[in-house]
């Protein structure tokens, strides 16, 4: 089991109390799920949602100890509202999701999430959703291809790899798209892996990452108690600017043009911004676990 990533400044963020409600949106093996059960001990409650059945049983297993006050839903978290409402919890204390793809679904080669082993194109969090990666490298037209991986890896050479996709169609394996990838677009400089932003792409494709997360976040506001906290990690520039800019909006009482002489929006601030910049892992967290080394911890509190 291992430590999740940003642990110690999550929980310290959340502030976990005796008797409090809680939501782990992206519970995955139950490593932040935990430190909140924990430090809300003798009697708080934690509802923990993931999509991907592995993960629940892994949860299952290491949040046992702790009996009937955790509660574990196969659900997306864009379903907050209404597990919430099948619950009768009317409020929350505190909610926290750890964005993107977990370290134990990139470590099971047969999921396809990895291009370092080969296996099926699959990418999906849910293995009862209808479409994978390979359903996307295989069908989309070119255009669309490039698109995607410019607007989801921010490739800057989306039209080059989309191209050489094409042309090598069709491709079910993970190895078979590295190397295609590889061979379109390799400098021979050291860096990062050139298939690295393309698979980012078509996973967040796959699973409308993107789309859930601005779906969650005023289902979670509208779901905290006055006080009550949201903690939100993110892995990459397109999820922490998702983030980032809905705690903004979230904090100010009017959305008007600057030069405008009144207010007619009617907005009202919601939330208070915790963290004006991001939390970042230590330089020792980062050394033991170089997948942390790229995230990103945003707090905000409700009004």
């Amino acid at each position: 089991m291992h430590t999740p990533v940003l642990y110690h400044e999550t929980i310290k963020a959340l502030q976990p109390q005796p008797g409090g409600l809680y939501v782990d949106g992206t519970v995955g093996a139950g490593g932040h799920a935990w430190g909140i059960l924990e430090a809300s001990s003798p009697d708080g409650k934690l509802l923990g949602l993931d999509l991907d059945p592995q993960a629940l049983a892994l949860a299952q297993e290491r949040l046992a100890p702790f009996g009937d006050r955790v509660i574990l839903k196969r659900a997306s978290y864009v379903t907050l509202r209404g597990q919430l409402a099948a619950l009768g919890w009317e409020a929350i204390h505190g909610m926290v999701l750890d964005l993107g793809v977990s370290s134990m679904q990139l470590d099971t080669p047969e999921r396809g999430f990895s291009f370092r082993s080969d296996a099926p194109l699959d990418m999906r969090f849910n293995p009862e959703a209808t479409t994978t990666a390979a359903d996307l490298v295989n069908t989309l037209p070119e255009g669309d291809l490039a698109d995607l991986i410019f607007r989801y890896g921010e490739e800057r050479r989306s039209r080059q790899v989309a191209r050489a996709i094409v042309a090598a169609r069709p491709l079910y394996r993970t190895g078979a798209l590295a190397e295609v990838i590889a061979k379109a677009t390799s400098s021979g400089k050291p860096g990062i892996h050139p298939a690295t932003r393309t698979f980012q792409a078509l996973r967040i494709a796959v699973n409308g990452e993107l789309e859930a997360i601005e779906q969650v976040l005023p289902q979670a506001i509208e779901a905290l108690a006055p006080g009550g906290r949201l903690a939100v990690i993110a892995f990459h520039s397109l999820e922490d600017r998702i983030v980032k800019q809905f705690f903004r909006q979230e904090s100010q009482d009017c959305l008007c043009p600057p030069r405008q002489p009144l207010c007619t929006c009617g907005h009202k601030a919601s939330l208070t911004e915790i963290t004006r910049k991001p939390l970042q892992p230590s330089e020792t967290e980062a050394r033991e676990n170089p997948r942390a080394r790229s995230s990103r911890l945003r707090v905000a509190e409700k009004i």
